[in-house]
């Protein structure tokens, strides 16, 4: 029986607290807390509904470590799920050292003024949570996160050495918008007009955002799709941690009126993280362009549709060559009548909540900052089916 503080009321929040809600078994008390009350009281509302047991709310400034640390010190959880913005990770893991609380979250930090996330900032906390005797788990989302668990289990099981591993990630579903994203659009955006880079032999290669594309024949009904190279966080962890890995790209599906309306937004300066001066004061116009899109969570009830994510990955298995795709498909609409939100959402928010799950039973605990492939994939896939996240091996 734990606490947990879920800190971030969006899409994702919402699931989580959901998700939580449905094992009172593991999470005895559970507080939602954000900067937008009114967020998490419509959350507790619906979780009310759904699962008829009552969260606490809270409002946080998440950014405020003091904050922070007062309202961890005063409600006692013995984890944070953090699934507020990736600008507030080290905020928060700064807060959790301090009160001497587990920390997690499913995305890895990003400087505000510079589109660029890597790992680096939340490694070097390692030696401070050993030495804490605490716990912070990075990226338990589905990419990062659950991708990174299919490549521990194929590591485990069914490959001696991976040599290729292609992580893609389809959404096939169809919100009706003219141009929406389906989480937060200021990192949305960030992270697909970046540079795309993979790795190959030891060395990170560079390209074009968005200039390389492949057709991907997706299982569960879906078919051929266009995916398009990316960086992604993963890769960072997954090359220094998976057995004789000489290749590791991360792939993404974009309809082309997304990438069209996309490609006019960026033409006329709207995607600029870049302050602008508008009638005497400073704006950032991704900020403003995040602000008059569809919020994410109001999506959910438009659309329809499914997504497949999943590692295509080769190798050996006793001195022989082989190929193991896994994935999972997940419908729109089935997330939407068990949470109330789209599947972009749903498969993030379920492996936070797994993850959690794991660290508060003590299954997955150790002092120090982890990644998801560093530690035993069997209890997390074996939630996953349990939780909504079903999986598939298929050997191509």
């Amino acid at each position: 029986m734990s606490r947990v503080l879920i800190v971030g009321a969006g899409g994702v929040g919402s699931v989580v607290a959901h998700k939580c809600a449905q094992v009172p078994e593991v999470f005895s008390e559970i507080m939602l807390a954000s900067r937008t009350v009114s967020k998490c009281e419509a959350i507790a509302a619906s979780v009310r509904e759904r699962v008829g047991r009552t969260i606490a709310v809270e409002r946080l400034d998440a950014d405020n470590v003091a904050e922070t640390v007062a309202l961890l010190r005063r409600f006692q959880p013995q984890v944070l799920i953090n699934v507020a913005l990736p600008y507030q990770d080290l905020p928060l893991m700064d807060a959790c050292l301090e009160a001497g609380v587990d920390y997690l979250d499913t995305a890895n930090y990003e400087p505000p003024h510079e589109a660029k996330f890597e790992y680096k900032w939340q490694w070097a906390y390692d030696e401070r949570y050993r030495k804490a005797g605490r716990m912070a788990l990075l990226g338990s989302g589905f990419d990062p996160g659950v991708t990174n668990v299919y490549c521990a289990y194929a590591q485990k099981h069914l490959l001696d050495e991976i040599h290729e591993l292609d992580i893609i990630d389809c959404n096939a579903g169809d919100h009706g918008q003219p141009f929406a994203t389906n989480f937060n659009p200021e990192i949305n955006i960030r992270e697909i007009t970046q540079r795309g880079r993979y790795w190959e032999r030891g060395e990170w290669v560079e390209t074009d955002p968005l200039s390389w594309s492949m057709t991907f024949d997706f299982p569960g009904g879906i078919g051929p799709k266009k995916c398009y190279l990316m960086y992604h966080e993963e890769l960072e962890s997954l090359v220094q941690n998976l057995r004789g890995l000489k290749r590791a790209r991360f792939w993404m599906t974009f309809s082309d009126n997304y990438l069209n309306h996309l490609r006019v937004l960026q033409n006329i300066g709207m995607t600029s993280i870049e302050p602008v001066e508008f009638q005497g004061q400073k704006i950032v116009p991704l900020q403003f362009l995040k602000a008059v899109l569809p919020e994410p969570a109001s999506l959910g009830p438009l659309t329809k549709g499914k997504t497949c994510i999943g590692c295509l990955m080769k190798g050996v298995k006793d001195g022989k060559p082989r190929t193991v795709y896994i994935y999972n498909v997940c419908s729109h609409e089935d997330a939407y009548k068990e949470v109330g939100s789209q599947a972009i959402s749903y498969t993030t928010g379920v492996p936070a909540m797994i993850g959690a799950m794991l660290m508060v039973t003590g299954v997955w605990h150790a002092p120090g900052v982890y990644n998801m492939e560093q530690l035993d994939p069997d209890p997390f896939m074996e939630k996953l089916n349990k939780h909504g996240l079903p999986w598939v091996v298929r050997e191509l």
